[in-house]
């Protein structure tokens, strides 16, 4: 099986959820948004979402059974700035991209985007990610998981997320728990087909680890703790909710990273971390100063800019 090919993207756009409420609340409702969703205060400055005729095909996605709840595929790609969002996945796939075999460790990940169970933020935490992970040699498991639907126009959409990070439509008028579910049930599927093919794709399945980002961090702990099934060699989570009900019963080494000035989940305090450190589970646990929510691979010239290389070098010096 060869690698999908990457399309490679650089930017300093602010953070993409950010972007987009202040986007959506100035079609909501005229006027200033609300300051903790963006770096800016000037609502020019929030890109476009725009319809793509052109969603990329990866010809080496794999459809999982879990999906197609709804028929034929709705699923819609946007461009949002320099980058792309996929919502209304109703079939989801798991795409394996393999390293030079000069070079592959034997070691995987399981890549989970976020996106507020709303979208998969399929670029800055997706392919970008996982690009420089097989570049080191990791073979990355890149998971696009069904999504709750949302408006089909991209103006009806920006309205719709404007509303809900605005606390206009508050996460509990729209039962997260019924988006969060059909993603970990999609996880659990792509993980299981993971660990039953490591031949397919030269990994030893006891080096596969899980890394999440925000809705994929939820998710990605919510696969860890399914009992029995679920051994990942390690947990990424980054800028995930720091509130936690139940850790899994065996917490793996656990990398976290967080910036003081997310928007979403700063100010929570550290519970997720304390109790994976009461279990005596190893934590590295990355706290900058600067960030947002949402930094994922944009480079913007804040502490948080490093944390792919602090993660990747946790995973080269961890004991094997």
């Amino acid at each position: 099986m060869t690698a999908t090919r990457f399309r490679p993207f650089r930017s300093r756009l602010m953070p993409a959820l950010a972007g987009l409420a202040l986007a959506a609340a100035a079609v909501i409702e005229p006027g200033p948004a609300r300051a903790d969703l963006s770096q800016t205060t000037d609502e020019t400055d929030a890109p476009a979402m725009t319809r793509r005729t052109d969603p990329q095909i990866d010809v080496d996605a794999i459809a999982l059974p879990t999906g197609n709840r709804a028929g034929a595929s709705s699923e819609i790609w946007s461009d949002f700035g320099e980058e792309r969002w996929v919502r209304n996945v109703n079939q989801p796939t798991l795409l394996p991209l393999l390293p030079d075999p000069a070079i592959a460790n034997g070691r995987s990940v399981l890549l989970i985007p976020g996106g507020g169970f709303q979208f998969v933020s399929i670029d800055n935490e997706g392919y970008r990610i996982a690009e420089p992970l097989v570049e080191q040699g990791y073979t990355v498991f890149l998971l696009k998981y069904r999504t709750m639907t949302t408006p089909e126009s991209e103006s009806a959409f920006s309205a719709h997320m404007g509303a809900l990070f605005s606390g206009e439509l508050p996460f509990a008028d729209f039962d997260r728990a019924r988006g969060e579910a059909l993603a970990i049930a999609d996880a659990q599927t792509a993980w299981q087909m993971i660990q039953d093919r490591p031949g397919d794709w030269g990994i030893d399945p006891d080096q596969t680890g899980i890394l999440g980002f925000s809705a994929g961090a939820i998710t990605a702990l919510g696969l860890a703790r399914h009992p029995g099934d679920v051994s990942p060699a390690f947990l990424g989570y980054i800028y995930g909710p720091m509130t936690v009900e139940d850790l899994p019963s065996s917490p793996p080494p656990l990398f976290s990273a967080l910036a003081a000035d997310d928007s979403l989940f700063a100010g929570q305090g550290f519970q997720l971390i304390e109790a994976w450190q009461a279990a005596g589970a190893p934590v590295e646990f990355h706290y900058y100063a600067s960030g947002g929510h949402g930094f994922g691979s944009y480079r913007r010239g804040t502490p948080a800019d490093d944390w792919l290389e602090h993660f990747t070098t946790w995973l080269d010096t961890r004991p094997q």
